[in-house]
């Protein structure tokens, strides 16, 4: 097709769109003058839905319905006509016949696709095979007055989508569903946390420390206390104060805020679940980490085998564990453990990755774990043993303080999780708050700032404890086939169209 066809094509469309607005308005006009104006009504009593209809007919056949839902389709063919409407749960066909309806059905011949409408009837099936309820009264509730997109091409465009979530939902009635398995992973997570004894708790969003996690935060600030605050990177810090308190299992599930890049895999503002257990440490967190992410999948999938783009994944446990050492040595062939700074950074270059000259042995093995190995980790893992550098909230290992008590979770190339024995010496945690600030001078936007608070907390006793973060948005990624985060988030950040 000719450029100019395409054009032409276009103008044809818009023009089309701008018809059919008009005569939906001069529509609603005449409703309104006519003393039926479809926004006044309030409720509309319904006994049933769609899909129960159309999957229990023989319990219906016959049997009179009230349903509500929006016209999807429609054949009007003379003294008689056939329409889709749907609900939440699905969709059915619905029949009406002029003499049966008289005033009425002239005026469902007016009606519009995108209308949304409550109809009565007896349900029965139709020559053809059809399950379908036979009207005998429809009430305009909703006009719609933007058409909805032309049936065979729907609404497409992934920007737009995105943008209109309402019309995605309407147009591609397959979104609702990975919605619907969002909203069932978040109950699994809660009822396998409150079963195990967590108490769900609720912390500030808006925080004066910017703490927690190393990452950018978000800037804003309070008019009547004249001050800077961050929206929140991270629960930790308050949750493991509740821990000092006396909480013994806390967990919290919500948003979190971070000023970073965005992509397929980030997204400003996303989703976890914060746990935190006293008396625990990073070996029982891999233990919960397993059970919930099973119970999880079976209440959400019936299954722990599932497919993520068409790879094969099995949350079944045991996972694979491996310490970051091994997994670069094994998967990268860089044997980090017996080689100086310099020969790693050499190393690492021979396979494209450049090292700053000034780096630490442990800031080192983790940029060739995170360039060369991250993407090679498929099933579920735990890379376990992190630089002390990195890791400015874990506990140090007994037999190595260069290493940290912290495992993270990778699935397809992707973290899903971070945990550790949390540090809970305050005399330690002070100094490695005090590094981070050295780091946040020298310009690293993503350095934690220090929490004298937290310190001050820790100074009256902190039991051993074991915390975790899971990603519920890459959870639900996965859970539900998605590419892309924004499949999974039903208001995705986006930037406005100008």
């Amino acid at each position: 097709m000719s450029e100019n066809n395409n054009v032409n094509n276009t103008v044809g469309q818009e023009t089309d769109i701008a018809e059919s607005i008009r005569v939906r308005r001069e529509k609603l006009k005449e409703l309104i003058d006519a003393g039926k104006n479809p926004y006044e009504e309030t409720v509309y009593d319904r006994t049933d839905n769609a899909a129960d209809i159309v999957g229990d007919y023989r319990n219906y056949e016959g049997k009179d319905v009230s349903l509500a839902g929006r016209i999807m389709s429609r054949r009007i063919m003379g003294k008689a006509s056939f329409c889709h409407i749907a609900d939440f749960s699905g969709s059915i066909q619905i029949y009406l016949k002029a003499d049966e309806l008289g005033d009425i059905y002239e005026e469902f011949k007016h009606f519009d696709i995108g209308d949304i409408v409550g109809i009565k009837g007896a349900v029965f099936t139709t020559h053809k095979g059809e399950i379908s309820v036979r009207t005998t009264a429809i009430k305009l509730l909703s006009k719609s007055l933007l058409p909805l997109p032309e049936k065979y091409h729907g609404l497409k465009d992934p920007d737009l989508r995105y943008r209109q979530r309402y019309v995605d939902l309407i147009a591609n009635p397959e979104v609702k569903n990975s919605f619907v398995i969002r909203s069932k992973i978040i109950k699994a997570i809660r009822d396998f946390l409150d079963g195990e004894g967590y108490i769900e708790v609720e912390t500030p969003i808006l925080n004066t420390v910017a703490g927690g996690a190393d990452a950018r935060p978000f800037v804003t600030y309070h008019n009547t206390l004249d001050m800077q605050m961050y929206l929140r990177i991270a629960p930790e810090l308050y949750l493991k104060k509740l821990i000092v308190g006396g909480f013994e299992r806390v967990y919290e599930l919500g948003r979190l805020f971070r000023n970073e890049g965005m992509s397929i895999r980030h997204n400003p503002e996303f989703t976890t679940v914060e746990l935190y257990a006293a008396y625990c440490d990073y070996n029982d967190m891999m233990t919960a980490a397993e059970r919930m992410m099973e119970y999880t999948a079976l209440k959400v999938l019936g299954t722990t085998e599932f497919e993520y783009q068409g790879t094969p994944i099995s949350f079944k446990a045991p996972w694979k564990k491996m310490t970051m050492t091994e997994a670069v040595k094994e998967l990268a062939g860089i044997d980090c453990q017996n080689l100086s700074v310099k020969d790693i950074i050499k190393a690492a270059a021979k396979q494209g990755v450049e090292i700053s000259k000034d780096a630490s042995h442990g800031t080192a093995v983790y940029k060739v774990f995170d360039e060369l190995v991250e993407s090679k980790l498929i099933q579920p893992t735990f890379i376990t043993e992190y630089p002390v550098e990195i890791s400015p909230l874990a506990k140090k290992k007994k037999s190595d303080g260069s290493m940290t008590e912290r495992f993270e979770i990778f699935v397809y190339g992707r973290e899903l999780g971070n945990a550790y024995s949390e540090l809970n010496d305050p005399i330690d945690q002070k100094q490695r708050f005090a590094e981070q600030a050295k780091k946040k001078e020298k310009g690293d936007l993503e350095a934690q700032s220090g929490d004298e608070d937290f310190v001050t907390a820790l100074e009256y006793g902190m039991p051993p404890t074991g915390g975790m973060g899971i990603g519920i948005d890459r959870l639900a990624m996965f859970l539900t086939d998605s590419v892309s985060i924004r499949d999974v988030l039903l208001f995705p950040t986006m930037k406005p169209i100008r």
